[in-house]
């Protein structure tokens, strides 16, 4: 269910970027508990959009969401262009499993653009609430497109002794690659979290390997160019001898619509890594937010992961024969 939130502050972040801060009230404060490193769904102009929280639960600090411009972005520009202090956003509580497990781990992290975002959520939790040591490696074009930059430098300053931050600009050192990014990895044994467009998200895994970090200590949140949501759906389950017709929100991963529904489908991890929940697509179309386990030939045969799938047309059907 959508809810109306009030936009009590616009930062501009960058030429291209900017935060929406939103004013939760009282009656909304359960719906709207979260953990650094989600992100909430955005209905733009009739159409729904994922944005990740800049903002940690852990800092006393209002709900903000980071928005970066896109070429021919509907939604990333018409918010950057129209949204002013004083209006409301309609938006769907926090959901994603882009979050560390303890606020006291040691992590590494590696973002890419405005792969920040949920990031800068962990960073700011973990440091308000953990005891866990960071470093972070952060990917850019150029001085004038890092996201936070003075936040980071604030926090990096103050916590000298938790928070490492290494920028690699484009105009200094060229696109990131594998051997460069792994060259910047010490320590191979911390769990990683990675969160980017697609091509950063390739190098980063690619340096990871390198590096030594185990396939099993990484967690990734990609980004789209404008991650599209379509609206709501209907979704067909063949399941257990059955087939059912659920109604599919905008937004809401299938694996969730059909636990929600009191039906008992297989699952585990629910993060993408394991394939426990793998169902074959018959009608329609799906977009997967993450796939750590789904090969080509997997694909050809339309199987996809339900716990990592959105709804990309207005009905969509599939079978767990």
């Amino acid at each position: 269910m959508y809810h109306r939130l009030r936009v009590t502050e616009v930062i501009a972040e960058t030429a291209d970027a900017c935060s929406l801060v939103l004013a939760v009230p009282p009656e909304l404060a359960a719906a709207f508990a979260y953990r650094p490193g989600q992100y909430v769904t955005v209905l733009v102009e009739g159409v729904a959009r994922c944005y990740s929280l800049a903002s940690s639960p852990d800092t006393g600090e209002d709900l903000k969401i980071t928005i970066k411009r896109v070429r021919d972005g509907l939604a990333s520009n018409w918010i950057c262009d129209h949204v002013r202090a004083g209006q409301t956003v309609e938006l769907l509580p926090p959901a994603g499993d882009f979050v560390p497990e303890s606020l006291d781990d040691d992590l590494l992290l590696l973002a890419g653009g405005s792969g920040i975002t949920p990031v800068m959520a962990i960073v700011k939790s973990v440091l308000a609430r953990g005891r866990g040591r960071l470093t972070l490696v952060y990917a850019n074009r150029d001085p004038d497109s890092v996201i936070f930059a003075a936040e980071l430098a604030g926090l990096a300053e103050r916590h000298g002794d938790r928070l490492s931050v290494t920028h690699w600009l484009d105009s200094e050192r060229g696109a990131p690659t594998p051997a460069g990014l792994a060259a910047l990895i010490t320590e191979s044994g911390l769990p990683a979290y990675v969160c980017g467009p697609d091509p950063f998200v390739m190098i980063a895994r690619d340096a990871l390997q390198r590096a030594g970090v185990p396939h099993d200590r990484v967690r990734v949140e990609r980004f789209a160019l404008e991650r599209v949501l379509t609206g709501d759906a209907t979704l067909e389950v063949e399941l257990d001898g059955q087939t059912h017709q659920l109604p599919w929100p905008a937004g809401k991963r299938m694996l969730d619509v059909v636990i929600e529904a009191g039906l008992n489908p297989p699952f585990s991890c629910r993060q993408g890594h394991c394939g426990a929940c793998a169902c074959r697509l018959l009608t329609g179309k799906v977009e997967m937010i993450t796939n750590e386990i789904l090969e080509e030939e997997d694909f050809a045969e339309g199987y996809v992961l339900a716990c990592q799938s959105v709804a990309r047309s207005d009905h969509v059907s599939v079978t767990y024969y």
